[in-house]
């Protein structure tokens, strides 16, 4: 799962969620936020991308390493 948070004074204001696939607001500010990045497909789909580039690559390598010195 690929989740990217944006913080602001240790309060959680909006968060991406790829099991979700959409942002998510906590704040009055990041609901505002989460309702203008949701309605941008392009941010969606970087967003989708981001987990398809960062997770399915380096899940494997970090899981098998795990193995390893268990």
């Amino acid at each position: 799962e690929y989740i990217r948070s944006y913080y602001y004074n240790k309060l959680e204001l909006t968060r991406f969620s790829s099991s979700v696939g959409k942002y998510v607001g906590f704040t009055e500010y990041g609901v505002k936020n989460a309702a203008a990045w949701n309605s941008d497909p392009s941010e969606l789909s970087a967003m989708k991308a981001q987990k398809e580039g960062y997770c399915l690559n380096h899940i494997p390598v970090y899981y098998s390493n795990m193995l390893t010195k268990s």
